[in-house]
């Protein structure tokens, strides 16, 4: 082949090589709002996240994206995979130090735990910054397609919120129709504490047929005294701990033996985990609880 030939048809490849790589589609960014209403914008999955919440942790796990895991807060211990992950603190007391050693493309922050400020300053450090707060049952499943989405799980996230869902409704149809049962539920003994109207849990209370008989505070997780407990008369009282061990404290409330849930035996407890975390494992608390009604009201 003559050598203008040659050149030409070298000029010619080139061209279409460009055309090509101009017409070819460019990869999407990932955007995705987060539970305080800002947007987080990737430009790929994130393959590198820290969690500072352990419903967050369990979420990640759910959709398929526990491998993305490299740093987590110090109670991750659900799915056992979870406890071998590096911690970087608590709640309130983060290592920012260690969370940037570990490069993350994304840092998932619970906002009620953490604290605003946590995600300002990691915000300030140049990190980018997913801020959760489920306060619904039906966020949760949302939580699980968002963080699907920024993991490169969606599609498995979106069948893991479908079956979260399916199960939600389940127990709705099942419990919608029951009798009402007041409700007193113990997060902790010292100082006494309960949830209001807007927890979470309290959402489940209602799913079961139950009524909160502390709803009306302002407080998501105020601190109540044994007088207004005891002037509330609830049927039923269930009592929380710090692990998945029935807690003693529970006997405590023996000392009135004319509170009707005393005179009916109807002092239950729950674990924890199943129940106070904002993660797909909460039917499982709901479960438990709504059959704790139901034998209240036999």
């Amino acid at each position: 082949m003559p050598p203008c030939l040659r050149g030409s048809s070298l000029v010619i490849v080139l061209a279409t090589l460009l055309i090509a790589a101009l017409c070819a589609p460019a990869q999407a960014a990932i955007a995705v709002t987060d539970d305080a209403g800002n947007e987080l914008v990737l430009e790929a999955p994130a393959e590198r996240v820290v969690a500072l919440a352990p419903h967050a942790v369990e979420a990640l796990f759910h959709v398929g994206a526990g491998g993305t895991l490299v740093g987590v807060s110090t109670y991750s211990d659900w799915p056992p995979e979870a406890r071998d992950i590096p911690r970087v603190g608590s709640d309130r007391r983060i290592d920012f130090e260690a969370v940037l050693a570990l490069r993350p493309d994304v840092v998932v922050v619970w906002q009620s735990g953490n604290g605003p400020r946590t995600a300002e300053k990691l915000r300030a450090l140049g990190l980018k910054v997913y801020v959760t707060e489920p306060r619904t049952l039906e966020d949760i499943a949302a939580t699980l397609e968002r963080l699907g989405r920024l993991t490169g799980r969606e599609q498995r996230a979106v069948e893991s919120a479908r079956a979260f869902r399916d199960q939600l409704a389940s127990l709705v149809e099942r419990y919608s129709d029951r009798s009402e049962v007041s409700v007193f539920y113990q997060i902790w003994h010292q100082p006494l504490m309960t949830v209001n109207g807007e927890h979470l849990i309290s959402e489940v209370i209602r799913l079961c047929g139950g009524r909160n008989i502390f709803s009306d505070l302002r407080s998501l997780a105020p601190t109540v005294d044994v007088e207004s407990v005891l002037a509330a008369r609830p049927q039923v009282i269930i009592v929380s701990g710090a692990d998945a061990g029935r807690p003693a404290v529970m006997d405590d409330w023996r000392r009135w033996p004319r509170l009707p849930a005393v005179a009916e035996n109807q002092l239950y407890f729950i674990p924890p985990d199943i129940i106070q975390r904002h993660s797909p494992r909460i039917l499982e608390g709901a479960r438990v609880l709504c059959e704790q009604l139901e034998q209240a009201r036999s």
